[in-house]
């Protein structure tokens, strides 16, 4: 009897003491009404206390009928003490504003975020600008480390053109130090393009969304890329050189660090790389470009303080392209029926594309929580296409018991000619205003406003027939002379707060006016991100906006050379979902991302895609959509060594107005038409992986390995001019495996005695391109036998090549 009595006691003791206490509740914020995270709260004189939670709110059980010191504090605050009493069972509500104390260290708001850390932005991904210097591809193009990303694709190692979820490469925002770059208008073949814009020599950091980024970028359809180039302040060099081109860079500071200056130079020979198609020929394609990135601290006093600084930002491009093929034998069909085409040429192409850029930027930072930036760029693009060019074929069904080199039967003969006389120049000058406002610790205000002026003179001859099946074609005639004289308004507002230490919500909205068409955007967008309380390392976002890409140049030309001057913008909702976690393996660090998106388009304006030549249909005549996963692993796999894996799926599809099938019945009568409604678009791949790793000798770091591998599966393709056949067949997935094997020299200060501008490192390098000698195809040319039976016939991208490169640095 008594252990049972002992035991209920023992029970009923807690309900005893929590009877002879109170509850002391409150919020404890800043003089300006800002809650107070994690903020000490106690009672003095006790063990009793607690910390205050995102909203600043606290509750304190506590003794009941004494007199209580309610103490709170909180680093660069001064103590608060705060008398209470409380009754047993009674609950006191207090509102507690502690004091700024100037005595001490000013509050610091600590993030659960790491330097550099993205996960308060959905679709977003910064890259270790070091790691594009050593990736192997076929030109050492700054772009290619994009295509490993997820999301992002590009079936072509000749281009520095990607897509990005769906899109096209006319989708793309690219921004160096804030200024806008474009690409030029006439290019239609990928052995025709230069290197991108970015020289990799001169990134200080990179930035790159595929999706739902915030309002202050601008209006594209697909994705933003953001380029900083480096302020640097003591003296460096490089000399980049291989069989497909080199580059050279140099950079310093003046002695007291108020002017810093880039200058980068770059060539690019592509004839190494163009005798691997199936064209023979002589191929002269030769780009240099010469970048200039200078800036100068503006700031008063004696010591430079970043205050007031004046960047300028120039860069000149030359693109001299000519070719005059030979002959072409393409083997295509099937192992029991093998065809081959014969070509023969006669002729010459020759393009030239020389652009000119330049931009300047004047920070000024008015007060400390107060910056405004000043941006006027401008661009003078000059392109010229010249082509005759005539080819006459032969197609062959081949032996197939063994000897694949006899044509057994002929199949069609016939001949193809192709003139072009065409001419563009383009300029475009803008200036716009970027300013910050740092309202407090939790809030900061973004807005701007853009002004620009557009002026395109195109001027069309082409002209193309065909012979074949015993009668003469003509497939195209443009003549034309188009002028275009715009302006276009910008501007945009946008409001990130700081909800906690853990969460953030930025919203705003954009707007945008063309003095063509007349029409108003409005554009809001919305991002929220948040970190788990309980795991610091997982993190969920979502972003949810407008997007609208008023028509350019190319989107309002038709097939035929006419411009729709009442062609409106194309409209997107990007709705994303997704989430980071940062986890160790191997005691290293890794993030896996993962994210869902779904893009709704409405004014679409259809297009075909030959080569890396956009073909646009000049109306707003299609509704589509988009819809994936992306899925992003990072990390040192191999210690000291990042590397990743990329993984995304993807279905796109469009609907297009007025594509209606014709309907036979089963005697072969026309009954009528249908519409085809929702078809694949020109960018539709289900699956696409890219891998970028790295590895080194355990015991020796300098001695390394590079591998990236590129896979997506097939894009439809049509027959041109039919659009009944529009995008219904499949093509062949596109896959590439590029490896480098590389030695770094280094330099050791006592072994060899340097001067200033000596020698530190010599970086050399082995690449397989193309390793597994995949037979890619990037477009199909269409030929007719005597039967007037069609074939495509595919045009194959580059083999296997070996490149050497060095890297020189001082």
């Amino acid at each position: 009897m008594l252990k049972y009595l002992s035991v209920w006691c023992m029970l009923l003791l807690p309900l005893g003491v929590l009877a002879q206490q109170g509850t002391i509740k409150g919020t404890v914020r800043t003089p300006d009404k800002q809650p107070l995270e994690l903020a000490s709260v106690g009672v003095k004189g006790t063990s009793i206390g607690t910390q205050t939670n995102a909203a600043g709110e606290f509750t304190l059980q506590a003794p009941a009928g004494k007199q209580l010191e309610v103490v709170v504090r909180y680093l660069g605050y001064k103590e608060l003490v705060t008398n209470v009493n409380v009754a047993a069972g009674q609950t006191i509500t207090l509102q507690l504003t502690i004091q700024p104390d100037p005595t001490q260290l000013q509050t610091v708001q600590v993030h659960g975020k790491r330097d550099g850390d993205t996960r308060s932005q959905a679709s977003t991904t910064k890259l270790d600008p070091s790691l594009t210097k050593n990736l192997p591809s076929a030109y050492g193009d700054f772009n290619k480390i994009l295509v490993t990303l997820p999301g992002v694709s590009s079936n072509n190692e000749l281009s520095s053109t990607y897509a990005v979820r769906g899109g096209n490469y006319d989708e793309n925002l690219v921004y160096v130090n804030g200024i806008e770059i474009y690409r030029p208008f006439l290019i239609s073949n990928a052995q025709q393009e230069g290197l991108s814009f970015v020289n990799p020599d001169l990134v200080d950091n990179i930035e790159f969304s595929s999706g739902g980024w915030q309002p202050k970028y601008g209006d594209k359809l697909s994705s933003v890329l953001s380029i900083a180039y480096k302020r640097p302040t003591e003296f460096a060099a490089s000399v980049t050189g291989g069989l497909t081109g080199g580059s050279v860079h140099l950079e310093n500071a003046s002695k007291n660090k108020r002017i810093s200056y880039l200058v980068g130079v770059r060539h690019k020979n592509g004839q190494y790389m163009l005798k691997s198609l199936q064209t023979d020929g002589d191929y002269k394609p030769r780009f240099s470009d010469a970048q200039a990135y200078v800036s100068f601290d503006l700031s008063k006093g004696a010591e430079p303080t970043g205050k007031t600084v004046l960047g300028i930002l120039t860069s000149y491009a030359n693109n001299d392209y000519l070719v005059i093929p030979e002959s072409r034998v393409t083997t295509f069909g099937t192992r029991q029926v093998p065809l081959r085409l014969y070509v023969g040429f006669d002729g010459r192409e020759k393009m030239t594309y020389n652009t000119y850029q330049a931009g300047v930027n004047l920070a000024h930072q008015f007060t400390s929580n107060y910056s405004s930036e000043l941006i006027l760029s401008g661009v003078d693009s000059r392109e010229r296409e010249f082509r005759d060019l005539e080819a006459g074929y032969r197609i062959c069904e081949m032996d197939n018991t063994g000897n694949f080199e006899e044509c057994q039967m002929v199949l069609g003969v016939g001949s193809e000619f192709n003139h072009a006389r065409n001419a563009l120049l383009a300029r475009i000058l803008t200036a716009e205003s970027r300013n910050t406002w740092q309202i407090d610790q939790q809030n900061q205000l973004q807005f701007g406003v853009k002004v620009g002026w557009e002026k395109i003179e195109d001027k069309l001859e082409e002209y193309g027939f065909t012979d074949s099946a015993d009668y003469v074609s003509q497939t195209y005639y443009l003549d034309a002379g188009l002028d275009l004289n715009t302006i276009r308004y910008n501007a945009y507002l946008q409001h990130t707060i700081e909800l906690d230490t853990l969460k953030t919500l930025t919203y705003g909205l954009r707007a945008s006016y063309w003095d063509l068409n007349k029409e108003w955007l409005i554009s809001p967008r919305i991002q929220y991100s948040f970190i788990t309380r309980r795991n610091p390392d997982l993190s969920f976002k979502a972003a949810l906006g407008i997007y609208y890409q008023p028509p350019f140049y190319r989107e309002l030309r038709d097939f035929d050379g006419n411009l729709n001057l009442d062609l409106e913008a194309q409209r997107s909702i990007h709705a994303i979902v997704g989430s980071d976690y940062l986890f160790k393996a191997w005691e290293r660090d890794f993030k896996l991302t993962t994210e869902l998106y779904y893009k709704h388009l409405t004014n679409v304006v259809p297009y075909d895609i030959d080569n890396v030549r956009l073909r646009y249909y000049a109306q707003n005549n299609a509704k589509a959509y988009a819809a994936g996963l992306d899925v992003r692993v990072n990390g040192e796999f191999i210690k000291g060594a990042e590397s990743w894996l990329s993984l995304g799926l993807m279905t796109t599809r469009e609907d297009v107005t007025g594509d209606s099938l014709t309907v036979y019945n089963a005697a072969g009568e026309q009954t009528g038409r249908v519409e085809q409604g929702y078809i694949r678009r020109p960018s539709d791949q289900l699956v696409n992986v890219g891998v970028f790793f790295q590895d080194h000798l355990p015991d020796n770091p300098t001695i390394r390995m590079y591998l990236n591998l590129v896979y997506g599966s097939g894009l439809p393709f049509g027959p041109p001019r039919q659009p009944e056949y529009r995008n219904s067949f499949s093509g062949k997935s596109y896959k590439r495996i590029d490896i480098g094997f590389s030695k770094v020299l280094v330099l050791e200060s006592d072994l060899v005695q340097r001067s200033k501008f000596g020698l530190e490192s010599l970086w050399i390098g082995l690449e397989v391109l193309n390793i597994i000698d995949a037979n890619n195809r990037v477009s199909y040319t269409y030929v007719k036998d005597l039967n007037n039976i069609t074939y495509a016939v595919p045009n194959y991208l580059t083999g296997r090549r070996l490149n050497l490169r060095f890297v020189a640095k001082f």
